[in-house]
């Protein structure tokens, strides 16, 4: 859900602007007695972001550093302690004048260097210490100095400095020699030197591409904001992934250092070395990473320093390390929730699903998951219905026959819990009052209830830290499925929002319920007009009657607003000694928020938990604590089946447990774009179930962008439709050709569902990841560094997509190629023959075709497509057999009963074809899966079987086998007859022609 319309103004439109007003006439779901939140209760301290100061301390200029003393060697690493080096500057808070330096050679290819104040006590350990019992830390495996990829070095010259250097190079991975350190109370500085030209990516989440380049600020500071560029937004993940190139000088040993760009200007079949490692920042607190040309500067308000380094040396192992040892593994998904998921703001009841759901089968496009927003909601409060619309009766009956259809129903779950009105008795909230009975509320620093504003209007906030909050919340759950038999859930909100600064609810309560303070969508003075890029090139009258409609709301709103005459001074935080100012903290991270004040449009951050921590020093963990939970209680609702979540907030870990949609999008084609660049980030943060509101969520899409959203997103691993309040409806089946389109591209993602699944396994036991980046593949071609128009799905499957409007073609590079690499055209199955190595190459893309590759060398186990994966999970086997140069390939399929946190039986079949001539199967496992092979198509077969194909050496009928000459395609039939005794599975087999 669009929750950026607190803070910016709405971008939407539809069909005629007639249209459009008669149809939103009807959506305010605010009555005009109801009383509405001021706006300007969210209006905070109006502050300079530091980086934007021409009066900010350059804290490396007038800071001491510390000097290194009483160095000791241990069983892992070293120890140390750091003074301050000389007179306290005390630059943006108070030094800390005695530090403990930790290293440890983890394991052999990890080393953590933490960096923590020598005298920690009950009353600043949450300032400094992150609790491992909610983010876990690695320790160390094994004695592995002497074997480690890594070496620590340090100085004291001119002040304390280090160095990791990776011990099979030489090369410095990370070192801040001419730089000091500095760390107070509310500030922590530590700067790096990086090459030039670096290949930087992660230390996320923002909208970005792919490679982060090197003249950009990082903020991460977990935000309620829409999806705006390069600032931040819902999630913390403070790792990055570095890879570099070399030219190897293989008679004298050496590795010289070259730049991409470099690299792209040379010979393009030329191969380089590259070597990439991992560096993650073990904190929660706000932050600010400074990507400058030839350096790595990291700022943080609290906290330590808690550094991995992960030698890699690509990014698979940096992944699976990252993984296995630090954040977790990410949670196996159920089967079903690769199937097509439908949701918007503004399904108005039970009978309007059952509309789209009957109007999917209309058309028969593949629908798996309806979702519904906050409208079915009773007043925007969680776990209740609203008794007209959304009865718990009707509900069962349209669950029901949902369930018996294959399919499922995912409801959405606000972070903040309605405070009722205590002058109205009919206002009672069970929810709420059991949360109250246990007390699990954040509080005041006074001790009296925190109570800010959502949409019910003033609202409370579990306290994650209380120790009853956990069961209260599980309850709820268990509670409310005993009324709708939900299958997973979608949690927003949970950066922590609120509408408001501060407890702005204290002393308030009679006036709930409230509408928040500003127009919903489709509110009467908030009409939504907003097209895609060039829209007024393809529909230049409605794109002109939409832009004047949009000019006479601007100009309504204009005379009845008040123009401020004066411009507010900035307010500057002067450190005082010994205190801490968590409301304003003395450095101003460049906050997406206006005025950059931390408690605009969130839980203010002198909010306090039971145990005395204030939110300051744990916002960023808000929504990774309610993820935690909400998987504990979905194992209650639904005992050992894997929980489904997706969640908007997340902290490095949260994929343990959840999902995440790339929240607030637009409805443009720089969007789409930017989710491409989005997901491979996510694959990078261990979460894999990554997906976008496709179409766009804020702002009207069209047709043509439509067409080609939906099929790019039937290769990203969560796959929804989702759009907002009052803008046109975007199902697939409201245009023709996006029916068309829709349907090719699922026919695809349906037939690969087990090829999917079978990566959501690997990812899950080994911390692979499914969506994947050109140069992770191909990591010798540097002029793959960049690359983020384009993906793979796993390592076969090569998509890319055409990214802007009125394209009819797009262009693509073909990794590889000059290494023997073989592409095939997944339509034609034929050698996609008209590219060269290092060159984009022209690729035919009328709208309604997505261009989709196979790699040579691959086996693809396949299943025929349906409107359900139930039903497609039903169907017989077949093969997708690309073979490579040297006439080979190879490829895996995992399966069980697909819903299992524990399967009581699994199946594992290794594939592996020889000489162009031969396909074997390998079987593992005691699962038993009943479904026939029914076929085997192998590509790139140079001529015509000489004699019978057999399949463990009986003939396969003559006439069930075909041979193209053109394509070079095999095809292999009748299969079906000679497995279905056992299924496709039951035992090893051989295929041979």
């Amino acid at each position: 859900m669009a929750r950026s319309v607190a803070v910016a103004a709405c971008i939407l439109l539809s069909h005629s602007v007639g249209t459009l007003a008669k149809s939103l006439s009807s959506t305010s779901s605010a009555p005009s007695s109801q009383f509405t939140t001021p706006a300007s209760a969210d209006i905070g301290a109006n502050l300079i972001a530091n980086i934007d100061d021409p009066n900010a301390v350059n804290a490396q200029k007038v800071c001491p550093g510390y000097t290194a003393s009483n160095v000791r060697s241990t069983k892992y690493g070293l120890t140390a302690t750091l003074a301050l080096a000389g007179e306290a500057c005390n630059a943006y808070g108070t030094d800390v004048s005695s530090l403990d330096l930790t290293v440890e050679y983890q394991a052999e290819d990890r080393l953590n260097i933490q960096i923590t104040p020598t005298y920690i006590g009950a009353s600043n350990q949450s300032w400094f210490v992150l609790p491992e019992d909610v983010v876990p830390k690695p320790k160390p495996e094994s004695e592995s100095l002497s074997e480690s990829d890594l070496l620590f070095n340090w100085s004291n010259e001119p002040s304390f400095n280090f160095k990791v250097i990776r011990k099979a190079t030489g090369d410095i991975l990370f070192n801040t020699e001419g730089s000091v350190l500095v760390f107070e109370n509310q500030f922590i500085e530590f700067a790096s030197a990086l090459p030039d030209d670096y290949n930087l990516y992660g230390l996320g989440e923002r909208m970005h591409g792919l490679r982060l380049g090197n003249n950009i600020t990082v903020t991460t500071y977990n935000a309620d904001v829409g999806d705006p560029l390069d600032q931040n937004i819902y999630g913390t993940h403070p790792f990055y992934l570095e890879t570099r190139y070399y030219e190897v000088d293989s008679e004298n040993g050496t590795y010289n250092l070259v730049s991409a760009a470099a690299a792209n200007t040379t010979d393009s079949s030329k191969e380089y070395l590259s070597l990439s490692h991992g560096v993650f920042l073990r904190n929660a607190h706000g932050q600010e990473v400074l990507l400058r040309p030839d350096n790595i500067t990291w700022r943080t308000i609290g906290g330590s320093i808690d550094l991995y380094f992960y030698s890699g040396p690509t990014q698979v192992e940096v992944s699976k390390t990252y993984q296995t040892s630090t954040v977790g593994l990410p949670a196996m998904q159920q089967y079903f929730t690769l199937g097509f998921h439908q949701c918007r703001w503004g399904y108005k009841s039970w009978s309007h699903l059952a509309d789209v759901v009957a109007t999917f089968e209309k058309f028969g496009i593949p629908l798996e998951n309806i979702w519904t927003d906050i409208d079915y909601m009773n007043q925007y409060r969680n776990f209740e219905n609203d008794p007209v619309s959304w009865s718990y009766k009707d509900g069962e009956a349209f669950l029901e026959d949902l369930h018996k259809s294959g399919r499922h129903y995912i409801p959405i779950i606000d972070a903040a819990i309605y405070d009722p009105n205590p002058d109205n008795k009919s206002d009672a909230y069970p929810t709420y009052e059991r949360g109250t009975k246990e007390d699990v509320w954040l509080k005041n620093p006074d001790g009296s209830t925190y109570i800010g504003a959502v949409w019910p209007g003033y609202t409370v906030f579990t306290d994650w830290h209380h120790p009853k909050a956990a069961d209260w919340w599980i309850n709820e759950f268990v509670e409310y499925y005993k009324n709708v038999k939900y299958d997973g859930i979608w949690l927003d909100m949970n950066e922590v929002s609120s509408f408001c600064v501060g407890s702005c609810g204290s002393g308030n309560l009679t006036l709930n319920p409230a509408h928040p303070g500003f127009l919903l969508p489709g509110e009467p003075g908030n009409i939504i007009y907003d097209y895609p890029e060039n829209f007024n090139v393809t529909n230049s009258t409605e794109a002109a009657a939409a832009a004047s409609a949009s000019s006479s709301q601007a100009a309504a709103a204009s005379a009845t607003s008040v123009t401020a005459t004066t411009t507010a001074a900035y307010l500057v935080t002067t450190p005082t000694p010994g205190v801490r100012d968590v409301n304003h903290p003395p450095y101003v991270i460049n906050h997406v928020q206006t005025g950059h004040d931390l408690a605009v449009h969130a839980v203010s951050p002198n909010a306090t938990h039971i145990d005395g921590v204030l939110e300051y020093d744990v916002h960023n963990l808000w929504g990774y604590q309610e993820t935690n939970v909400t998987y504990t209680a979905l194992t209650q609702v639904f005992p050992n089946k894997r929980p489904f979540i997706i969640s908007r907030s997340s902290f490095a870990g949260s994929g343990k447990w959840t999902g995440h949609w790339g929240g607030d999008n637009a409805s443009k084609w720089l969007y789409m774009f930017l989710s491409i660049p989005q997901a491979l980030s996510f694959s990078l943060f261990g979460i894999p179930m990554f997906g976008v509101d496709t179409c766009g969520f804020n702002g009207n899409t069209d047709e043509e962008l439509c067409n080609r959203w939906m099929q790019l997103s039937a290769f990203f691993p969560f796959y929804r439709n989702h759009n907002e309040l009052g803008a046109l409806a975007q199902e697939p089946y409201q245009w023709a050709s996006v029916i068309d389109a829709s349907k090719s591209a699922m026919q695809i993602r349906y037939a690969l569902l087990p090829y999917f699944y079978t990566l959501f396994h690997l990812a899950h036991t080994t911390g692979s990841t499914v969506m994947r980046a050109l140069a992770w593949e191909f990591p010798t071609d540097p002029s793959l560094a960049s690359a983020d128009r384009q993906f793979l799905v796993g390592p076969s499957l090569m998509v890319i997509p055409v990214l802007e409007q009125g394209a009819s073609s797009v262009r693509g590079v073909f990794p590889g190629l000059a290494v023997g690499e073989v592409w095939y055209d997944w339509y034609t199955q034929s050698e996609f023959t008209a590219a060269k190595p290092g060159v984009n190459t022209t690729i035919e893309a009328p709208l309604g075709h997505i261009p989709v590759f196979v790699r040579g060398s691959s086996v693809l186990p396949l299943q025929q497509p349906a409107l359900t994966t139930r039903d497609a999970r039903n169907t017989p086997w077949s093969l997708l057999v690309a073979l490579g140069r040297d006439g080979t390939a190879s490829g895996s399929l995992y399966v069980d009963d697909g819903e299992s946190i524990t399967p009581n039986a699994t199946l594992t079949v290794d594939f592996a074809a020889t000489n162009a001539s031969s396909l074997f199967a390998s079987v593992r496992g005691d699962f038993h899966d009943a479904n026939a092979l029914a076929n085997v198509t192998v590509l790139g077969v140079a001529s015509r079987p000489a004699g019978n194909v057999t399949l463990n050496g009986h003939a396969v009928a003559s006439d069930a086998v075909t041979y193209n000459e053109t394509s070079k395609v095999l095809v292999v039939n009748g299969l079906a007859d000679l497995t279905k005794d056992s299924g496709a599975w039951g035992g090893d087999w051989a295929l041979k022609w």
